[in-house]
C-alpha cells in the first residue's frame, strides 16, 4: 500500500476530509505540529547546541576544510 500525506489548509478541509475517510472506513492517523522530525535527529542537534554553549568544538579553516 501506499502513504498519503494530507495537507488541509484550515479546519473545514480537515472535517471534510476526515468525513470522506470515514464515510469510505478509510483507516487514518493524526498528527500535531507544524513538522515532526526525527526524534534521533532533534536529539543530536540539541546536544551539539549543548556542545557549543559548553566550548565543546573544533576550529577549522576553509583552506584545510578538505584536509580532514
Amino acid at each position: 500500500m501506499e502513504t498519503l500525506i494530507v495537507l488541509p489548509k484550515d479546519k473545514e478541509q480537515l472535517a471534510a476530509l476526515k468525513a470522506i475517510m470515514k464515510a469510505l472506513k478509510v483507516d487514518y492517523k493524526t498528527e500535531k505540529g507544524e513538522k515532526t522530525y526525527n526524534k534521533d535527529f532533534v536529539n543530536k542537534m540539541k546536544q551539539s547546541e549543548d556542545d557549543l554553549k559548553a566550548g565543546r568544538t573544533t576550529q577549522i579553516t576553509p583552506a584545510d576544510i578538505w584536509n580532514l
